[in-house]
This record gives C-alpha cells, sequence and structure tokens, in this order.
C-alpha cells in the first residue's frame, strides 16, 4: 500500500519527509488515520523534533488520537513494511496521482446528478462545471522552489542559442520597431498588459500587432474580445490592412481606388490563421 510505504519510510528516516512534501499533503491520504498520522510527523518536523516511533506515539497520543489510528502497535507495523525509505517520492506520487483521481470522481459524480436534475440554466451550469474541473486542476502540487545547479545549465544554452543568433529580435515580432528593440520581440513566458485611457487605440495597436504576427512572422493569433463583436474587429483589420479610412467604409463613400485594396487586404487576412472568439462574459476558465 502506498500510503502506508509513505508513513513506513518516514518512521524509517525523518529527513524524507522534506521530499514527500513537496509531492503531497495530508489531505491526500485515503485513510483517515494516516491523514492524522501525517500531521502529526508535520508537527514535530516543525518543532524540529526527531520522528520515530516514541515521538509519533506521543503526539497522537496528546491528542487523542493514537487508539484511534490503532495505537503504537500499528505505527510499529508501518515501520516495518518498508526496507527503506529510497523510493519514498514515488510512493508519494501515487498517494498524491489516487488523492486527484478520488476528487475527479467525486466532481464528475456531482456533475452527473446535477445534469439529471436539469433544475440549473445551461450556461451557468457549464461555467460551474468548469470552474469544479479546474479546481481539481489547481490543486495538483507543482514545485515552487528550484535548485539553481538545474536552471543555470539551461540557462547558459539559451545564451550560446542567443550568442549563434546575433539578432536583435529574438521573439515574435510586432512590427513596432521601438517596442521591439524594448523587448526583442514577444517572448514565450511573457506578459504584456496595454493600459491607456478609453478611445486611444489600444484596440487598434493589439489588432496591428495581431496582423503582422500572423502576415509577417507566420504565427497563429487567438483574439478574445469582451467588448467588440468578431465583424468589428474584422472590419478594423481589413481597412488597416488595405489603408482605407475606416469611417469611408463604414458610411459607404469608397472610391474606385478602394474596393481593389480592400479586396486584395481580404484575400491576405483570408489566409492568416487568426482566430477570433467574441463570447460574451468571458472569464480565465
Amino acid at each position: 500500500d502506498a500510503e502506508e510505504s509513505v508513513l513506513g519510510g518516514v518512521l524509517l528516516d525523518m529527513h524524507a519527509l522534506d521530499r514527500v512534501v513537496e509531492v503531497m499533503g495530508a489531505d491526500d491520504f485515503y485513510r483517515g488515520s494516516h491523514r492524522k498520522i501525517f500531521r502529526a510527523m508535520l508537527t514535530l518536523s516543525e518543532k524540529g523534533e526527531p520522528i520515530d516511533l516514541i515521538t509519533l506515539a506521543d503526539t497522537l497520543k496528546a491528542r487523542g488520537e493514537l487508539q484511534e489510528i490503532g495505537g503504537a502497535t500499528y505505527l510499529a507495523e508501518l515501520a516495518d513494511k518498508v526496507p527503506s525509505a529510497a523510493n519514498i517520492v514515488h510512493y508519494a506520487r501515487i498517494v498524491r496521482e489516487k488523492a486527484v483521481l478520488r476528487s475527479l470522481i467525486n466532481v464528475c459524480s456531482e456533475i452527473v446528478t446535477r445534469c439529471y436534475n436539469g433544475e440549473e440554466d445551461i450556461e451557468r451550469f457549464l461555467d460551474e462545471a468548469e470552474r469544479l474541473i479546474f479546481d481539481v486542476s489547481e490543486k495538483r502540487i507543482r514545485p515552487s522552489f528550484f535548485k539553481m545547479g538545474d536552471m543555470i545549465m539551461d540557462t547558459i544554452k539559451l545564451v550560446e542559442k542567443l550568442y549563434e543568433r546575433k539578432e536583435l529580435v529574438t521573439g515574435v515580432p510586432t512590427g513596432f520597431l521601438d517596442l521591439d528593440r524594448m523587448t526583442a520581440g514577444l517572448q514565450p513566458s511573457d506578459l504584456i498588459i496595454v493600459a491607456a485611457r478609453p478611445s486611444v487605440g489600444k484596440t487598434a495597436f493589439v489588432l496591428n500587432i495581431a496582423q503582422y504576427v500572423t502576415l509577417h512572422a507566420n504565427t497563429a493569433v487567438g483574439i478574445f474580445s469582451m467588448e467588440m463583436a468578431k465583424e468589428q474587429l474584422v472590419l478594423r483589420m481589413l481597412c488597416s490592412e488595405a489603408r482605407v479610412d475606416n469611417a469611408k467604409v463604414r458610411t459607404g463613400y469608397l472610391g474606385e481606388r478602394d474596393f481593389p485594396r480592400l479586396a486584395m487586404a481580404a484575400g491576405r487576412l483570408a489566409e492568416a490563421p487568426i482566430y477570433i472568439d467574441d463570447t460574451p462574459a468571458q472569464n480565465v476558465l
């Protein structure tokens, strides 16, 4: 049993607890008695005290939980379950994976029950179902600290790659030279927020970048619009690409030279990998 192996491994090597908590938590144990034992181990570790059969039994006894978990005899049995703590991280991952699966089963059961009831607004229910499943995904424990020795080698490789390329723009170019000089292009991990007062050109600026990225950098772009409809966005991009005044198009006062420009621009945009989602009331889920 993976749960018993984790607890037994910590009893054999108290320092193994540090590796375990990077993978799982007390709530990941299926058996309530195992959760109580693990929490007692964490308490001892936080106090800087040794974790062994005697200290663990004393801690559980002080909490009135020793008999609930099976007594000191059960603790001794746990210590005998595994020959060493060498594979404790593997056992901890198994416990964590099973916990995630149980959470997913519970969430799916709730969703199925509510589907059969059919008493909720469908749009709200779909959002709620997405949120419930997203919550399960977010409960996965991810490492927050990384060893410098592991990171520095990847960084050196990146420096070598940049040295070989010797390019001013190493990411995805935006078409705005000053911006590209400051950012070296759009980088994979970048989060860039464009903030300004209303009606000063934020949308036009972003759409221009999207056009340039797709038409010149051959990179797909996804646009999520919470204000403008997709038709408005496409019209803006079409006018921008054709170099035709948007006001002339909206009012219908187009010149003879404007139609060929619009037709050629439409052909280029039709082949561009641009995807627009104008679903109202969008959220991060």
